[in-house]
């Protein structure tokens, strides 16, 4: 794992210890579902998977690497399909990641934390796209809008809702490399808890 990713976690594990009681049995119940399972495959879901369901993929995979969960198997995806914002792409770069962007309108990015393993495949799809599960997974839903607009998700034996603000409200605004750095970081924290709870 990359030395500058490492020191981001280091960083983000005293802010776990920050994470609300409320938000901590959200997480822990996520963490139950993947303990009980051989390989647990967890779906991440908003409206455009763009920002924060990438966030969430991200981390998580991340986050069970470093700890060594073999088991965990992460993707995203969303309501509709846009692109990966750059924006979210840029923050995932500042905390240590490396990407590589082949271009395009919805460019499939790979996304490296150890030049040893393969890179995480990031691009925006409908959350029953080819490329994610079908059946036996998660759906965890990390917007309220999807949460209600997508009430039954085929082929998920679970569901958990861990909703977060959208940094897009940032967006074109002198706060939006800030924001947008702090909804990355409260995601890898969050990430960081869940798993630890493993």
């Amino acid at each position: 794992m990359y030395s500058k990713l490492k020191s981001y976690i280091q960083n983000v594990k005293g802010q776990a210890a920050e994470i609300v009681e409320s938000r901590k049995v959200q997480l822990t119940n996520i963490a139950d579902y993947i303990r009980e399972k051989d390989e647990a495959k967890l779906t991440f879901i908003c409206t455009h998977n763009s920002r924060r369901s990438h966030f969430c993929q991200i981390w998580s995979a991340v986050m069970a690497d470093y700890l060594g969960l073999d088991n965990v198997k992460t993707y995203s995806g969303g309501t509709e399909a846009t692109a990966f914002n750059r924006r979210a792409v840029e923050a995932i770069q500042r905390a240590g990641l490396k990407v590589k962007n082949p271009g395009g309108e919805n460019p499939r990015y790979a996304v490296h934390f150890d030049d040893q393993d393969e890179p995480l495949i990031c691009y925006s799809k409908l959350f029953d796209d080819s490329s994610n599960p079908q059946e036996r997974f998660a759906a965890v839903m990390t917007c309220t809008d999807a949460d209600e607009n997508c009430p039954f998700v085929p082929g998920a034996e679970k569901r958990f809702s861990i909703p977060y603000i959208d940094p897009k409200e940032s967006d074109g605004t002198p706060q939006e490399a800030e924001t947008y750095d702090r909804r990355c970081k409260q995601i890898a924290s969050e990430m960081y808890y869940l798993m630890c709870h493993v």
